[in-house]
C-alpha cells in the first residue's frame, strides 16, 4: 500500500499530537533564529528512525517535508511505500557499499571521509545526477562519532573539486550527548569555522546541519540552518 496524504493512514490523536509539538518546536526555532541573530533560515528536518511510515505523514501533514533518516534499508522500506513529495535526508553513517543506495536522498548529511565522496560521486554520475553533500566534521574528537577533523578540512576542501558529481553545500557535525553548554558552543562554532572553510575553497557551502532534540536552540544560535529533531517531535519509539 502506498501512503498518500489522501487516505486516512494516520491515527487522528497521532496526528494532533505530532502537529502540536511541531508547532511548539517552530516557535522555538523562531526565538532561537532572532536570539542568535545571524538572520539565517532554519529548515526542520524531522527524524523518523524506528518510527514507521505514518510518522512521515504526520510530519507533512503538519508542515514538515524534509525528513531524516539514520541507515539506508530502514530508509529505502519508507521511500517505497510512501507517496509523498518529501525531501529525504541521510544523517546517519554511511559505507561505501552503499553509495548507489545514498543517491535516492535529496541530501547527505554524512559525508567523512574522501573515500566516501569518490563512491558517492561514481554512483550520482552512473545514473545522470548530482548528488548533494555535507562534509561531516569531528569537531568534539569524540572516537565513537565519524567526521572528519576540523585540521583535515582545507586539504578535504581542495579534494572534493575533483568528484564532479558531488555538491558540496556545508557541514554537518553532531555534539557530545553530555556537553556544557560553553562546549556546545564550541563545538558548533567550529562546524561554522569549517563551513567558512569550506566556502572559502569554492565549494557553495551555505548549509549547517547541527543540533539535535537536546541542543538544537543553542545550534540555532550558533548558526544552524537544518536541525535534526526526532524524540522532541515523536517521542521515543512507542511512546
Amino acid at each position: 500500500m502506498r501512503i498518500s496524504d489522501r487516505g486516512r493512514d494516520v491515527a487522528p490523536d497521532y496526528a494532533e499530537l505530532v502537529a502540536g509539538r511541531i508547532a511548539g518546536v517552530r516557535d522555538r526555532i523562531e526565538a532561537a533564529r532572532l536570539r542568535g541573530g545571524r538572520g539565517q533560515d532554519v529548515t526542520l528536518v524531522a527524524v523518523t528512525k524506528t518510527h514507521g511510515p505514518e510518522a512521515v505523514l504526520a510530519a507533512f501533514r503538519a508542515g514538515v517535508a524534509d525528513v531524516g533518516e539514520n541507515k539506508v534499508q530502514e530508509a529505502e522500506a519508507k521511500m517505497d511505500v510512501v507517496a509523498l513529495p518529501v525531501r529525504w535526508h541521510l544523517i546517519g553513517h554511511l559505507q561505501r557499499n552503499k553509495a548507489k543506495s545514498a543517491t535516492r536522498f535529496d541530501l547527505v548529511h554524512s559525508v567523512d571521509s574522501e573515500r566516501l565522496a569518490q563512491a558517492l560521486s561514481a554512483a550520482a554520475e552512473s545514473i545522470g545526477r548530482t548528488q548533494e553533500v555535507l562534509v561531516q566534521v569531528n569537531v568534539s574528537g569524540e572516537s565513537s562519532k565519524s567526521g572528519v577533523s576540523p585540521n583535515e578540512i582545507p586539504l578535504l576542501a581542495d579534494r572534493l573539486h575533483a568528484y564532479s558529481s558531488l555538491r558540496v553545500l556545508g557541514v554537518m557535525t553532531m555534539a557530545p550527548f553530555d556537553a556544557t553548554e560553553t562546549e556546545l558552543r564550541t563545538v558548533f562554532a567550529g562546524a561554522r569555522a569549517a563551513q567558512e572553510r569550506l566556502r572559502a575553497s569554492g565549494h557553495a557551502s551555505t548549509l549547517l546541519s547541527m543540533g539535535m532534540s537536546g541542543d538544537y536552540e543553542l545550534a540555532i544560535e550558533e548558526g544552524a540552518t537544518h536541525v535534526r529533531l526526532g524524540t522532541v517531535l515523536f517521542g521515543d519509539r512507542g511512546a
